[in-house]
């Protein structure tokens, strides 16, 4: 159910059709339907009444990452880095791991212990950054001043080492490239034409999205030659598009029947 609220824009469907998709995936419709139930109760979804569920809370959020990372856009790199120091102490071990994967989804790499990353070509998330502090997301901010949220210090500094040789230590950027050529052969070789490929068709694309999401979005002065970002994202624009059409064709002939 989440995926597939995920993949939708604006992240809102009715039921019929999440539980259509779920019966892609041998889900009977009781299952489905109890699926949404709960989704609404831990406040990852919303309904309006009339059958439409939409994405809320942290999925919410994340579908928000996502569309980011498909777009790929970044700002201008000044050379500086982006260093957020942690400075709280006596977290739990739950809460330390809550905070590293918002620090991670924000794009930051841990240089060592409490100090994170990135080149300032793109904007901290103040939203991310406070979520990772402990503290309520404010969509409304823009982009955190040095030394504003509480249990970090932020600041903009640039490496006296090499700065490509710095971000090949925080990211394997050649493992994420490599992995993303094989995802658009595969594309190329996965044509959504028909139902039957409807499923295989889902998974290949959700895993696309996960490894967008991965990409560090480096400055191109840091990224290796070759890079292939770029070709993945119109690849996966390509393969969407055919994917939406055969989707949008069979729930049609399956709403005509039913």
């Amino acid at each position: 159910m989440a995926s597939t609220l995920l993949g939708a824009e604006p992240p809102e469907l009715p039921v019929a059709h999440l539980v259509r998709m779920a019966g892609v995936f041998g889900i009977n419709p009781n299952r489905a339907r109890v699926a949404l139930s709960r989704m609404v109760a831990s406040g990852e979804a919303t309904t309006d009444g009339t059958g439409r569920y939409r994405l809320a809370g942290h999925l919410l959020a994340r579908q928000r990452r996502q569309a980011t990372s498909r777009a790929g856009q970044t700002g201008p790199w000044t050379g500086g880095w982006h260093v957020v120091v942690l400075t709280g102490v006596g977290d739990t071990a739950d809460v330390r791991s809550q905070r590293r994967r918002a620090l991670t989804a924000a794009r930051l790499a841990e240089l060592r212990l409490g100090v994170w990353t990135r080149p300032d070509n793109l904007a901290l998330d103040p939203g991310l950054l406070n979520g990772a502090l402990g503290e309520a997301p404010d969509e409304t901010l823009g982009e955190a001043p040095d030394g504003a949220l509480d249990g970090a210090t932020c600041f903009v500094g640039r490496p006296v080492a090499d700065a490509g040789d710095l971000a090949r230590r925080l990211w394997d950027v050649d493992g994420w490239a490599d992995r993303a050529r094989g995802f658009v052969d595969e594309m190329a070789v996965t044509t959504p034409s028909g139902p039957e490929q409807l499923a295989p068709g889902f998974v290949l694309s959700a895993a696309v999205l996960r490894h967008l999401q991965a990409d560090p979005l480096l400055p191109e002065p840091l990224l290796p030659a070759g890079w292939p970002g770029g070709e993945l994202r119109r690849a996966y624009d390509d393969f969407d598009a055919r994917y939406r059409a055969v989707l949008a064709d069979w729930g049609r002939r399956v709403a005509e029947v039913e």
